[in-house]
C-alpha cells in the first residue's frame, strides 16, 4: 500500500511514552517511509525507537523549554497545529489525544484519525487533570478563562478528519457525547509478542503507569500501607513525591524502567494493580500477556479487556477500601495463566495492524 499513497503520519507531541506513542509506532511499522509531524519531540523523554524515524517538529519546539514543559504552550498548540505544513499527502493518518485531529489538509487528502480521547483536560476530566499540570502561578490564574475558547476549537477540530477511529466503546461513546461523531473501534496494539508468559506464584503485587492524578496511584499506595504486603510501582510523574509520602515501608517505587525490566516485573509479581478509569489501559493488558490477572475498576477499557473471574477482578468503587478487600479475598489458584495469556493475544500488535490496515483499503480508493 506504501507503494501506492503517500502517507503522512500526526501525532501530538512525542515528549513521553504511553500507550497513544504505542500506537504511532504501530503505524510507524506499516508506513516506514512516512514522516511523522508532531508539535514537540523531546528525544530524551520519548521512547527510543522514534529516534530512527523521520519526524518533522512544529516552530513551538523552538520557543524556549517547550519540550521539558510543553504545558506552559498549550494555549498555543491549537494555531501550531494549523499551521503544519502536510501537503501532497493522499493519506494523513492521525494518532489525537488532543490537538493532531484539527491538522488543516487540502480537500484531496483523506484524513484518518485515531482519536484516543477527546481532549481530557477540555472535556471529560477538565477539572482534576488540569490539576496535575505544573504551571506557572500566573498561567494557572488565567487558564480557566482559556478553556471555553480552546473548546470551541476542539469541537471544530473535530469536524476535520473525514473518518475517527477509536480505542474502546468507552472513548467511541465519549466522541459521540462531545464531538457529535461516530467511531470505529480498533483495539490498539499491545507488544505481546515480547512479553513471555511465566507459570510462576509471584512474590509482590505490581502497578505502574505515569504518576499522574487521574490515574489514582494514591488508593493503591493507601490500601498496601494498611495491608503491609509487598508493593512495586514503575513510573515517574508529578504525584510521585505525595505517593511516597503516604506509602507504607512494603512500597517500593522503581522510576522510569526499561521494557525489558518492565516485563520481569510483570512475570515475578501476583497480579497487576489498575485503579484507573482508562480509555483501554495497555498496562494491565501487558500483565495479562505475563499470565498474571488483574485486579482493577470496573469502568472504561478494563471494562472491555478484563474477564471477572477468568482474567481478573473488577471494583465496584475507585476506593482503596475496595482495592484492599480485594487483594485480601485473591486466591492465586483461581486463576489459570494461560488462558490469561490466550485472551492477553487478542489485542496483539500484529492484529491491530491487520484491522487497521483492512480499515484503510476500505476508506481509501486505490489509484
Amino acid at each position: 500500500m506504501e507503494k501506492r499513497l503517500k502517507v503522512a503520519l500526526v501525532h501530538d507531541y512525542l515528549v513521553q511514552d504511553g500507550g497513544a506513542e504505542r500506537v504511532l509506532a504501530a503505524m510507524q511499522e506499516m508506513f516506514p517511509l512516512a514522516p511523522t509531524f508532531v508539535l514537540l519531540y523531546d528525544k530524551n523523554r520519548a521512547h527510543p525507537q522514534f529516534k530512527n524515524r523521520i519526524i518533522k517538529t512544529s516552530p513551538l519546539s523552538k520557543f524556549p523549554f517547550a519540550n521539558k514543559h510543553s504545558e506552559w504552550y498549550v494555549t498555543l498548540m491549537p494555531t501550531a497545529t494549523e499551521y503544519m505544513d502536510i501537503t501532497g499527502y493522499d493519506l494523513v493518518l492521525s494518532s489525537s489525544i488532543a490537538f493532531a485531529k484539527g491538522v488543516i489538509l487540502p480537500p484531496e487528502t483523506k484524513h484518518i484519525c485515531y482519536c484516543h480521547t477527546p481532549t481530557r483536560f477540555l472535556w471529560q476530566d477538565r477539572i482534576g487533570y488540569l490539576n496535575d499540570l505544573p504551571q506557572p502561578r500566573i498561567f494557572r490564574a488565567l487558564l480557566p478563562h482559556l478553556l471555553h475558547g480552546m473548546r470551541t476549537w476542539d469541537r471544530i477540530a473535530a469536524e476535520r478528519p473525514d473518518v475517527f477511529l477509536t480505542n474502546s466503546q468507552t472513548s467511541r461513546a465519549r466522541i459521540r457525547r462531545y464531538y457529535g461523531r461516530d467511531a470505529a473501534v480498533i483495539y490498539p496494539p499491545v507488544d505481546i509478542e515480547h512479553i513471555q508468559m511465566r507459570d510462576c506464584r509471584g512474590t509482590y503485587w505490581l502497578a505502574g503507569g505515569r504518576l499522574v492524578g487521574y490515574k489514582r496511584f494514591d488508593l493503591v499506595v493507601k490500601a498496601f500501607a494498611r495491608l503491609d504486603l509487598p508493593l512495586k510501582i514503575f513510573g515517574v510523574g508529578p504525584e510521585e513525591k505525595r505517593l511516597r509520602k503516604i506509602a507504607g515501608p512494603r512500597t517500593e517505587f522503581l522510576g522510569r524502567v526499561t521494557d525489558d525490566v518492565k516485563i520481569q516485573l510483570y512475570q515475578n509479581a501476583i497480579g497487576f494493580i489498575h485503579p484507573q478509569l482508562e480509555d483501554f489501559g495497555i498496562a494491565a493488558v501487558e500483565a495479562m500477556a505475563a499470565g498474571k490477572p488483574v485486579i482493577a475498576y470496573g469502568k472504561g477499557g478494563a471494562s472491555e479487556t478484563i474477564i471477572p473471574g477468568v482474567t481478573g477482578v473488577h471494583l465496584e468503587a475507585q476506593s482503596w477500601v475496595d482495592i484492599g478487600d480485594a487483594v485480601i479475598r485473591f486466591k492465586p489458584n483461581d486463576y489459570d495463566p494461560y488462558r490469561i495469556r490466550a485472551h492477553a493475544e487478542t489485542f496483539s500488535t500484529k492484529r491491530f495492524q491487520e484491522e487497521l490496515r483492512a480499515f484503510i483499503n476500505r476508506a481509501v480508493p486505490m489509484a
